[in-house]
Parts: C-alpha cells; structure tokens; sequence
C-alpha cells in the first residue's frame, strides 16, 4: 500500500474494545490452549457458556479463521472510543454494507446459520440484538480485566509513538510485526489475501494494538474508512500473572484492613462468595467493603449470570503497585 505526506499525516492509533470483542471471541471458540492467555481462558469459558453466548450470534458471525465481517469492528472515532461509542456505530451500519460482509462472510464458512440468514433479511432490527449481546459477552468476558487489557495496550501505544517520534514511521513499521515492511514509500505485508491498495482504502491508517490478536496483523480495509491494522500487542507476557502484594501497612492504616485484604484478592475478579470463602470475612461483611470500594473507585461490579464478579479498577490497581515494599 503506497503512501504519501498526506497518509502519513493521518495517520494515528486507536484502542478498540470491539476489536478485543472478536479476537477473544475467536480465541475462546477456537478451544485451543495458548501460552499466555489460559488464565483468562479457564475464568472466561465456563461463564461464557453458561450465559449460551458459545451458541449465539457471536458464534455464527465470527469464524474460527481467516474472515471477520467488517461492520463488526468499525473505524474507531478517537484514540480511546469506549464499547458503546462502537456499538452504536455499528447499529447504525447501513444494510447494503451488512449484507455486503454477510456474503464475503458466507465464503469462508459451510453455511449461513439461522441467525445470519435473519440478519441479512433484516439487518437494522437484527443489530440491535448482536448489540445485546456483545455487551453480554463484554461484561463477562473482558469488563473485569479491562483495567489491565488497557494498560497493556496503552503501554504499546506510548512505546510505538515515541519510536516515530524519535526514528520515524520507517522504524515503525519495520518493528511492527514479522509480516510488515517498509519499502520505497509503501507498506508491504506478506501473506495477506488481498493487496492492500489506496483503490479499497480510505486515507490515512488506523493502527490498532491487540491483546488477542496474535500472532497475525489483522486488517479492515473499506471505503471510506483509513485501512486498519490490528496488531499484537508488545508486553503481553506477563497479563495475566499473579502479581506480588506490597506491604500493604499503609493503606490499611486509610482503608482499614478488611477492605485492604478484599483490594488485595482482587487478582483475578471473583463474587461476593468466593471472597468470603478465601479471606474468612463474612459474605455480608465483603459485601459491605466491596460496596465501599467500589463507591471509592477502587472496584468495579459486573453480573455475570445469577452473581456479581468484582473487579480491580486502574485506581485500585495504581494504589497497591504505590505500596511501600
């Protein structure tokens, strides 16, 4: 794909909750092990399919390889769009464009399910039901670690900024990914499908970090949006380890203990039950704290099913990485 002044001058990075959404749809559906995310994996599937979403329209709409429809990932309208910015872009997504990705989506699959088939005969009303529930599978699935994702992503996004600013989109581009070069004013990737032309694409580029897109680049390239890329984040090796509790005397001393120990156990998010079950408070008692922490800020609540999973907010998580050692 060749670029001039004008490419270059346009060109940004976004962080996308909804292209978080497809990647680790697909990873979860692809019921493969991977080597950093089955922490994430173990917690995530059962609720996932508890909830049916292993057999909705997320399932029908996102094939284990290759093929993502478009509308599903649209352009993100600023560098941080939250989850509802992009969903409603996407129930607003005209139907001729809808049917479009159906098609192209039809290609790559055995057969067009029940689901899909509604979707292309009445795309607007149909939208608004994927929009449920991805927002489900979001608040199962990735509201709960969204604090670490993006602090991961954020991270990646500051490196990657700073390294045009210092040697330039050149460097960028040659470190990016394996799979992506530039050459001559363009940028090449090998063993892509189609070629990346100005033809298909809009202005610009959108570069997209990705905590479950590895190992590939992927791309969404439509008129008259910039190409985008979704590439695999630097630094996600250690996301999802267990991460050493700081003497916590300090923060005890303002929250008081009780509420410190239940900040602590918030590793990984857990209900009201199990946080009894492990730090011996009473479950009325951790509701209690939990209640006060998150009026703080310092957590956050996510229903997932018939209980509550309670989550380290970035506040809660700035507070014990502050901790005296």
């Amino acid at each position: 794909m060749a670029f001039s002044a004008s490419d270059l001058a346009q060109m940004r990075f976004a962080v996308s909750p909804m292209w978080e959404v497809v990647t680790s749809f697909r990873l979860l559906r692809s019921g493969l092990a991977h080597p950093v995310h089955g922490p994430w994996i173990e917690q995530v599937r059962p609720r996932v399919e508890a909830a049916g979403l292993d057999r909705g329209w997320l399932a029908e709409l996102i094939p284990p390889a290759r093929y993502l429809p478009d509308f599903l990932t649209p352009a993100p309208p600023g560098a941080a769009p939250t989850l509802a910015e992009e969903l409603a872009a996407i129930r607003e997504e005209p139907d001729d464009r809808v049917r479009q990705d159906l098609d192209h989506l039809e290609k790559h699959m055995s057969s067009r399910g029940p689901r899909l088939r509604a979707l292309y005969a009445e795309p607007r009303p149909q939208l608004a039901r994927v929009g449920e529930e991805i927002e489900a599978y979001w608040e199962l699935a990735l509201a709960p670690y969204w604090a670490r994702i993006r602090t991961v992503l954020e991270a990646d996004v500051f490196h990657r900024a700073r390294q045009v600013a210092e040697h330039g989109a050149g460097r960028l581009f040659n470190e990016l990914h394996v799979s992506l070069s530039w050459v001559d004013n363009g940028l090449r990737m090998v063993r892509r499908q189609r070629t990346l032309t100005r033809k298909t694409a809009g202005a610009g580029l959108l570069l997209v970090p990705s905590a479950f897109a590895g190992p590939r680049v992927l791309t969404r390239v439509r008129l008259p949006d910039p190409p985008q890329l979704a590439y695999p984040a630097r630094g996600i090796g250690p996301l999802w380890e267990s991460r050493p509790v700081a003497r916590t005397d300090a923060i005890a001393a303002v929250l008081g203990r009780s509420r410190t120990l239940l900040l602590t156990e918030l590793d990984a998010p857990a209900s009201t039950t199990e946080l009894a079950h492990r730090t011996g408070i009473s479950t009325a008692g951790v509701s209690q704290y939990l209640t006060a922490l998150r009026d703080a800020g310092l957590v956050s609540a996510h229903r997932a099913g018939r209980s509550v999973l309670y989550a380290r907010t970035s506040v809660g998580e700035s507070i014990l990485a502050g901790a005296p050692t």
